[in-house]
């Protein structure tokens, strides 16, 4: 079983590297007129390759209990967030809507990305890797359905469509091209030019979240959020709901693959993604960023506490 010190020292590369993009930023040498373009190359051309390259060959992913199974769980888990966040965000005194609304938006939405692959890459095989990404459909789907309505109410109808992404399509492609035995009859120069691609996928997203986190470092109101509100988020989303996933995962009958993913994505802090989407829709920023900052910060030491009680508790022996 692994170690508490083991999983520390695979956790920490990927937070130095968000720290790297905090530092690019504040020294601009990554300027935020470039963001736009790089997070556009990132979604949907790096995140599509590396999915592609984990998907396309990947035997485990032609069975179909880890067609449905794993995205089903994944919305699931996600909603679960929602509606224990908003009934939650009462008691940590955040009654207004807009603030209610946004604290049950980025606590419902784990890391559900960038930080769990290289993590799912260090300890598993591919098999766990293309299970973690037909799961994080489930979770997209969550996102722009269930969670823009939230968010927003009946003026976020219409989000859903921007679900329909770079790494939403990559999964549906590679799942058929998989299940089509393509890496059988694609050209043989086609699958290791998209293995190489997806290799920069990872440290561009780590990259470009640490010079988000400088720009919204940026803001007296992020800085000064009560303390109530950091506890509750931290309570909510690196203490409770890991272990109601984490029991989830005991219980369920569901594969090994399966498993792990739910432990791994248990231990993750908010996503940062939802900041952007609380910004984009007029809702409550701050609270977002309180929550999705303070949750991150502490989650270096939490991620490897979880996953090695995760794995220990969920899979004996």
């Amino acid at each position: 079983m692994y170690s508490y010190s083991s999983l520390l020292a695979l956790v920490a590369p990927v937070y130095l590297v968000i720290v790297a993009g905090f530092a690019i930023r504040r020294l601009r040498w990554l300027t935020s007129e470039a963001d736009a373009s790089l997070l556009r190359v990132s979604v949907n051309f790096l995140a599509p390759c590396l999915i592609l390259d984990s998907l396309i060959g990947n035997e485990a992913i032609r069975h179909a209990g880890h067609l449905v199974l794993p995205p089903l769980l994944g919305l699931l888990t996600c909603c679960a967030g929602f509606a224990l966040a908003w009934w939650s965000a009462p008691w940590i005194g955040l009654r207004q809507p807009v603030q209610r609304r946004a604290f049950a938006f980025v606590i419902g939405v784990c890391n559900y990305g960038f930080i769990p692959i290289p993590i799912v890459q260090s300890l598993f095989d591919s098999a766990t890797l293309g299970v973690l990404f037909t799961h994080n459909l489930g979770v997209e789907i969550a996102l722009w359905t269930v969670g823009v309505l939230l968010l927003t109410g009946a003026r976020g109808a219409g989000g859903w469509r921007r679900g329909i992404n770079g790494p939403v399509l990559a999964v549906v492609a590679g799942t058929s091209l998989n299940l089509a035995h393509a890496e059988w009859w694609l050209p043989p120069f086609l699958l290791p030019a998209i293995h190489l691609i997806g290799l920069a996928a990872v440290p561009m997203a780590l990259l470009l979240t640490g010079a988000s986190l400088a720009d919204w470092g940026k803001s007296e109101t992020s800085a000064r959020r009560q303390a109530v509100l950091i506890a509750g988020a931290c309570a909510l989303r690196l203490l409770i709901l890991p272990l109601l996933l984490i029991g989830a995962a005991r219980v369920l009958p569901c594969s090994l693959e399966l498993k792990r993913v739910l432990v791994i994505q248990a231990a993750m802090p908010c996503a940062v993604f939802p900041v952007v989407l609380t910004r984009h829709f007029g809702g409550d920023t701050s609270v977002a960023l309180a929550a999705v900052v303070s949750t991150s910060a502490l989650g270096l030491l939490t991620i490897p506490a979880w996953i090695r009680f995760g794995l220990h508790f969920v899979i004996p022996g």
